[in-house]
């Protein structure tokens, strides 16, 4: 069956299609006020038990059509996972699980667990010790926790997959099938993607049960009076960027957008360390501590708030003159709802957005959804950065030299000058220095920002055009600014591939797909160009990463060695002899946000239908 969800329907309200209070005054607390064309047309037949197929890109409200329904058949008397949500990237997962938490505000003792590779097993364990109603979990992760035994899906109600296309491509059908086998065949599957191609059809056919499907376009949404900018830059340098374009751009009342709690007291912290007035506001701060932080922000005691989409919510200061996006959002209307904090009662505003290599088509589902450009715009280099402390110094000079205190400070100098013959010039830049305590004044320019995405490499950072031994080509160059070259001890003899590379590497260490340069596969081992240094505790995360069962054993490269017989099809793939340090390879691509320590998992079940 099939329902086209027209975008000029009636208007409904959630009660209409909702009965669980609880939900309603969640969605109360939040904002909402009236259902998207996707949860109006997806919710209602989920309530009813139907399997559903939802087509809609992302922005249309699916989150909640789909987590709606399953927090209303949630037994938080069974300790027991009851549901499980599949997406593609960590980022999502940890959206989705936060959307669950917020919706499920009101049902005391329901309990959400996000698993997902690029963190420690601890807090994942616990939380499915504890008993786990709801799990929301990336592909890999999800099947070590069951081949574990930590994770039990018998005896689930509900199983949604998100962004079913976006999983294929990172090539995590294999996966989902494998999971799916785990399943009972007595649950509910919602399918969301925004498009359907044959693998996606075919798991559709295999998995659900006369499926309704629900198609819906996204609306075209506004954003008036805000200048929007966009920039591109690299995971582990955003707070570097972050920081020079503050120093760089004039502005008043600052937000800046992250995903998590936890990322708004981390930046933060971060942000005062370089001297700016911060303060975060999440979910978990008291409404009397709340209001506190919004009042100094009004009245300028604070100039920079970190905060969650939720935490934001209602958040009305005429003062916030730009927007930054630190964390791109994946929902196009929370982009909306951010940057209209800015740009309030017809005043001008700017918004930011920074987005990461591996987000880039991120920024085109916002354009589109929006209806409006993103402007590029280059991070502030450190020439433009010299500048601006260089006149802002000169202005705190002016400044001080209209102050009542000057003649006092003026004899005490002239004394100490008279006493040590120390030239005034140079007690006036001992005490800049002591200003400054000791910290570097101005940066160095070979310390730029360099983004290695360049034109000429495909979606996934490749070249195009393979060599004869089936790599990506990549010309000779040198290493870029920020980055090293690391050896893997597995290679084309245990089968990897840049995607298998990516995604341990990603996962287990906490890595972004704009972390990652160079990637170069040889028979007996791999090499890969990482930040330099590696952040915090990412080395030690890496010392336990298994690609296909084999240890990677991750270490500086120290050039070519005889380690075995090269038996590469082309000189260009070997390390040991002839042809570039790099040889043939491919950037990118593969399982961002996702473990992939492991091959394919063959089903352990042969796919079943479901029984009608």
């Amino acid at each position: 069956m099939t329902s086209d969800a027209a975008l000029d329907a009636p208007t409904l309200s959630f009660a209409d299609i909702l009965a669980d209070e609880r939900l309603l005054a969640a969605l109360d607390d939040l904002g909402y006020e009236s259902p998207s064309p996707i949860q109006g047309e997806a919710i209602p037949p989920l309530l009813d038990g139907h399997d559903i197929i939802g087509m809609a890109q992302t922005g249309t409200g699916k989150t909640a059509a789909f987590a709606l329904p399953v927090l209303s058949g949630v037994d938080v008397d069974r300790a027991e996972t009851q549901a499980i949500v599949l997406a593609p990237t960590r980022e999502l997962a940890l959206q989705v699980s936060e959307a669950f938490e917020s919706y499920a505000k009101h049902v005391p003792g329901l309990r959400v667990v996000p698993v997902y590779g690029g963190a420690g097993y601890t807090e994942q364990l616990a939380g499915l010790r504890k008993g786990a109603h709801v799990v929301v979990g990336t592909p890999g992760r999800v099947i070590d926790h069951l081949e574990r035994g930590r994770l039990d899906l018998s005896r689930i109600s509900h199983l949604v997959l998100d962004e079913a296309d976006e999983m294929l491509k990172m090539g995590f059908a294999d996966d989902v099938e494998r999971i799916l086998a785990d399943t009972p065949d007595s649950k509910q599957v919602a399918l969301f993607s925004a498009t359907m191609p044959p693998t996606i059809r075919r798991i559709a056919d295999t998995y659900l049960t006369d499926p309704i499907e629900v198609k819906v376009k996204s609306e075209t949404l506004s954003a008036t009076n805000v200048r929007q900018r966009w920039l591109l830059v690299p995971h582990f340098r955003k707070l570097d960027a972050l920081n020079r374009f503050l120093e760089v751009e004039n502005h008043d009342g600052v937000i800046v957008f992250v995903r998590t709690k936890s990322a708004t007291e981390e930046l933060a912290e971060q942000l005062r360390a370089y001297g700016h007035s911060a303060a975060a506001i999440n979910g978990d701060l008291v409404q009397a501590q709340r209001e506190r932080t919004v009042n100094a922000l009004k009245g300028g005691t604070l100039d920079i708030l970190v905060a969650t989409d939720v935490a934001a919510r209602g958040l009305d200061v005429d003062r916030i003159s730009l927007v930054v996006n630190y964390d791109i959002p994946h929902d196009p209307e929370a982009y909306v709802h951010r940057i209209g904090r800015t740009g309030r009662a017809g005043r001008a505003g700017d918004a930011v957005l920074f987005v990461t290599p591996r987000e880039r088509r991120l920024l085109g589902v916002i354009e589109r959804t929006t209806g409006q450009p993103v402007t590029p715009m280059d991070i502030p280099t450190a020439e433009q950065v010299n500048a601006s402390r260089v006149t802002k110094f000169q202005g705190a000079i002016t400044s001080a030299l209209s102050s009542k205190d000057v003649h006092q400070f003026r004899g005490l100098l002239s004394e100490y000058a008279r006493e040590t013959g120390v030239d005034p010039l140079d007690v006036a830049a001992a005490l800049a220095v002591q200003a400054h305590e000791g910290t570097k004044f101005l940066l160095d320019p070979s310390d730029d920002i360099v983004v290695t995405d360049r034109k000429g490499h495909d979606r996934d950072g490749g070249r195009k055009g393979r060599d004869r031994d089936g790599d990506r080509e990549r010309p000779t160059r040198p290493t870029p600014d920020g980055m090293a070259v690391y050896r893997l001890a597995v290679g084309k003899r245990q089968r990897v591939t840049p995607k298998s590379i990516m995604g341990a590497l990603a996962n287990e260490g906490g890595l972004g797909r704009g972390d990652f340069g160079n990637i170069s596969i040889r028979y007996d081992h791999s090499l890969v160009e990482l930040p330099d240094p590696l952040p915090s505790g990412t080395e030690s995360a890496l010392s336990r990463t298994r690609i296909g069962g084999n240890l990677i054993h991750l270490e500086r490269d120290r050039g070519p060695r005889r380690s075995g017989p090269y038996r590469g099809g082309s000189s260009r793939d070997g390390g040991h002899r002839g042809g570039d340090r790099y040889g043939s390879d491919r950037r990118g691509g593969g399982r961002s946000g996702d473990s992939g320590s492991r091959g394919p998992v063959r089903s352990a079940r042969t796919p079943r239908r479901r029984k009608g």
